[in-house]
């Protein structure tokens, strides 16, 4: 291959993975904050279009494909819960969606043609709700879980025992030995607002929407509580609902259809919806969709689509699945509601790049089911090509859960008060000028990268995150505490060179005061402030009677001490991630730090050294040499590694090797997929590679064996084509500790 055509495909090639990284990273943190804090981060439609953007990407680079991809998981992150894990023993998938009944046309057309014979399509309500897997043995309800990641759940089978419809043992006979049973817990649109009454009137915070509070009230512990947050948490279940609209595990259920499923279960006690029709064609499909579009505030719960399956069960087992949702079912999502609202101010915010960006702030209005106050206007020519005017009623465009929209103004309901928005020429929290990063550039920047508190902030919270550190206690309160300036004293962080510097004396004089979010003035309760207590607490009068201080670490405070220190033996590839070097996500950096070992070859290694490693490319190259050509940050590196920060690869072996020196798996190309049980996905890499081997994250004719647990998906199909031995978690085991010749031979 010409050297320029070379330097054109890594140059592509690293442009992409800085976008698959970026958007990796996005998708996960939604993730996250909806299914592990029951908060939402962005819309319904944006996570959907950045999943189908990942997809494109990983279609034209497989190798920037990963098992961890978005692409190929469902769900959140099931390790971290106050929950026990359960294993479910089908896997819950999750569902693709359409935005149109054309989209819906060309699935359905699909489908039929891929099945060969006419098909009914059964259709439902999609309820806004929790989804939950119920498991019957003999017909006594064992467990009760959430979704989690789609393998693994959260034991939830106490509160669910509080829910009522669901019973703990079903009626009549006949039950198999083992049932899985999926469903969606809800909070019924009446009871929702009766919660929302409840919480307002007694000075607490109001639920954004019913899938929130549902999920908020069924993912409680009692322990720890007293008798009135007892009475007051088996309120909350009581007043739930759930609605059963799946089977999982079931072997060899005695009906043909799932619309006979739904009888079956109903005749067993079950809760199933009123709300679906059997229909012999896409036309009458389609009108079901239209009805309810035009009719979703009839209904008794929140809905932001319908479900369209083949009704036919052979056929579900013939048409199959992806890895992350079934080929016989179809979500169709209904499009964005609009509300009118005031548009109050466009202030401007600052990340953690240092791009401004306007925000339009408006009058709380509640639309599809939540408050919304704000609103991103992305740079000052969206402000300038949308025409709104601070003042102006405008038109406010949100679906569900979605990140809402301001599409313009009302120009006819203005009154002459209202004033242009002007973009500042400082930034608003360091006063340094704004200016755009290079010619041509649409967004503005703050060039103070070193100490504006609101990059700084935004750094620091960053390496806190999942694709950074992963450091518990690490969000946004805790990086807005340690960064803010306080008079007269510095901010314990002026740079994140400090952060593995911290102690607890640096904490303890950080509160966090909660404030209204109408008047911003401190919430009072008993005539004291409520104090949210990450680092600090003021001890009760019983303790300052037995000579306590006046401030007292928290938990919170020791816990985070605790996992920054824990933080400095994570893999080098999280290192890189949180130095927060442009372009290098976790697909470039696993790459750098998978060839080089340690982050002193990193930077000796010459721009070509850097380019020619797959996934890497002279973009990325370019962005970490230039990184290192800067003081403050040679600086980040010299305090981290002075405090103990691990930033090389234990026995890695140098520079383009293969593994590790002599290991068993030297020369050997392994993919690890799925989930193997006793490993983590990062953790089968990591033994991949620490017994010689390399870790390939896309099998090819060069892979020389698969590692497959439950939810392999394409890749297990992928090796069964090209004739690749597959090993199980045992095999796998085995092949770690003994290489090939420690396996049984192949079966034929």
């Amino acid at each position: 291959m010409p050297e320029s055509v070379a330097d054109t495909t890594n140059d592509a090639l690293s442009v992409a993975a800085a976008e698959a990284a970026e958007i990796t990273t996005r998708v996960l943190a939604a993730r996250d904050a909806y299914f592990g804090q029951d908060t939402v981060v962005i819309s319904d439609a944006d996570y959907d279009r950045l999943v189908q953007r990942l997809g494109e990407l990983e279609r034209l680079h497989p190798e920037l494909q990963s098992q961890d991809s978005p692409t190929q998981t469902v769900g959140g992150r099931a390790e971290v819960t106050l929950f026990d894990p359960v294993t479910h023993a089908e896997r819950m998938l999750s569902l693709d969606n359409v935005f149109s009944l054309e989209e819906f046309e060309g699935w359905a057309g699909k489908a039929a043609e891929n099945s060969g014979r006419a098909v009914h399509y059964l259709c439902e309500l999609k309820i806004d709700g929790l989804a939950i897997n119920l498991r019957y043995a003999n017909g006594v309800l064992v467990s009760a879980a959430t979704r989690g990641d789609g393998v693994v759940g959260e034991d939830v089978t106490e509160n669910i025992d509080l829910v009522p419809g669901i019973p703990s043992r079903l009626a009549g006979t006949g039950h198999p030995s083992l049932m899985e049973v999926r469903g969606e817990v809800f909070f019924p649109t009446e009871a929702f607002d009766e919660l929302n009454a409840a919480q307002s009137a007694a000075g607490e915070r109001v639920f954004a929407n019913a899938r929130n509070a549902a999920a908020g009230s069924l993912r409680q512990k009692a322990a720890g509580k007293n008798a009135d947050q007892l009475r007051l948490m088996k309120a909350r279940l009581g007043r739930l609902r759930m609605l059963v609209h799946g089977i999982g595990a079931w072997e060899n259920p005695p009906v043909q259809t799932q619309s006979e499923v739904y009888g079956l279960l109903e005749g067993w006690g079950l809760p199933t919806s009123s709300y679906f029709r059997v229909v012999p064609s896409v036309a009458e499909a389609a009108e079901f969709i239209e009805y309810y579009g035009a009719h979703r505030g009839s209904v008794v719960h929140e809905l932001d689509g319908i479900v369209i399956k083949i009704d036919e069960l052979a056929l579900h087992a013939e048409l199959g699945a992806t890895n992350r949702a079934p080929r016989w079912a179809i979500a169709y999502k209904y499009p964005p509601e609009q509300v009118n609202t005031k548009l109050l101010d466009i202030v401007v915010s600052v990340g953690r790049t240092g791009r401004a960006t306007p925000f339009a702030v408006m009058q709380k209005v509640l639309v599809a089911g939540s408050e919304v106050r704000q609103a991103t206007l992305h740079n000052q020519d969206v402000v300038k090509a949308k025409g709104v005017l601070i003042g102006d009623i405008i038109v406010l465009r949100k679906a569900g859960d979605v990140i809402p929209e301001v599409l313009g103004p009302v120009v006819e309901l203005r009154d002459g008060t209202e004033r242009e928005f002007v973009m500042p020429l400082n930034c608003p929290e360091c006063g340094t000028p704004l200016a755009p990063a290079k010619e041509g550039d649409k967004d503005l920047r703050c060039p103070n990268a070193r100490s504006c508190p609101a990059q700084v902030r935004g750094r620091v919270e960053h390496i806190g995150s999942r694709g950074g550190l992963d450091i518990e206690v690490l969000g946004e309160v805790a990086a807005s505490a340690l960064t803010q300036p306080t008079v007269p004293a510095d901010p314990p962080l002026s740079t994140e060179a400090g952060l593995f510097d911290l102690e607890l004396a640096d904490l303890l004089p950080i509160q966090v005061i909660v404030r209204d979010a109408e008047t911003g003035l401190p919430k009072e309760d008993d005539g004291a402030l409520k104090i949210r207590m990450p680092f600090s607490r003021n001890p009760n009068p019983a303790e300052k009677k037995q000579g306590l201080t006046d401030l007292q670490p928290s938990s919170s405070a020791l816990k985070l001490l605790a996992e920054i220190e824990k933080a400095k033996t994570k893999p080098l590839w999280r290192i890189l991630v949180s130095l927060n070097i442009r372009h290098v996500g976790p697909v470039a950096a696993r790459a750098l730090a998978n060839h080089f070992g340690s982050l002193d070859a990193i930077r000796a290694a010459t721009r070509e050294e850097l380019a020619e490693v797959d996934g890497v490319g002279s973009i990325i190259a370019d962005a970490v040499l230039d990184w290192f050509q800067v003081d403050w940050h040679v600086d980040i590196v010299t305090r981290w590694a002075a405090a103990g920060v691990q930033f090389a690869t234990p026995d890695h072996p140098g520079p383009g090797a293969a593994g590790a020196a002599g290991g068993v798996l030297a020369g050997l190309t392994v993919v690890a997929t799925g989930s193997l049980e006793g490993f983590t996905r990062e953790g089968a890499q990591e033994a991949i590679i620490a017994a010689g081997g390399k870790s390939a994250s896309s099998v090819s004719k060069n892979t020389d064996f698969v590692a497959a647990g439950p939810g392999a998906g394409s890749k297990l199909g992928k090796a069964e084509t090209l004739g690749i031995r597959i090993l199980d978690a045992d095999e796998f085991r085995t092949l770690l500790e003994g290489g090939p010749a420690g396996l049984a031979p192949a079966s034929s």
